[in-house]
């Protein structure tokens, strides 16, 4: 029941990155939002299962690249629609900022990141990262989660 409750709440489509000595890696989330303004600060959960989760916890950085209705497909990637971080990161022009997580610079918002707490859950940690860079790509539609689809905004 609370799953499907879930998928009722209507979230943003990020693609979370990181990087460490081994390369790129990322997924796709909804479950990120602001914390506090005053020093900037997200959140981000991630499943202890996930690829990425041991390269974050590890590395202390990643970046939450917010996507428009264009990387439906690349979110889909990034979902788990690839196993192979490379064939991931092939598509997309991707960047860096302060920390070295990978930037897509067509996200409508890129908040790069510091992690500076880890809070475990459950089956997920709960990752609060301090923003130190922000890039903006200029899209002006957005992409959400709503009904296990994602759809289009703009």
């Amino acid at each position: 029941m609370f799953r499907d409750g879930m998928a009722k709440l209507a979230a943003a489509v990020n693609i979370i990155t990181s990087i460490s000595e081994n390369g790129r890696c990322g997924f796709t989330a909804s479950a990120v939002c602001s914390v506090t303004d005053s020093p900037p600060t997200l959140l981000v959960c991630i499943n202890k299962n996930s690829q990425s989760h041991p390269v974050i916890t590890s590395s202390q950085v990643l970046c939450v690249n917010t996507v428009a209705g264009p990387h439906e497909d690349l979110s889909m990637a990034f979902a788990g629609g690839v196993k192979d971080m490379g064939e991931r990161f092939a598509v997309g022009d991707w960047t860096t900022l302060v920390t070295g997580a990978p930037v897509l610079r067509e996200a409508t918002v890129a908040f790069d990141c510091r992690v500076t707490r880890v809070a475990e859950v459950g089956t997920h940690d709960v990752v609060f990262c301090e923003v130190l860079a922000i890039h903006e790509g200029g899209s002006m539609g957005g992409l959400i989660y709503f009904g296990r689809k994602f759809h289009r905004l703009g």
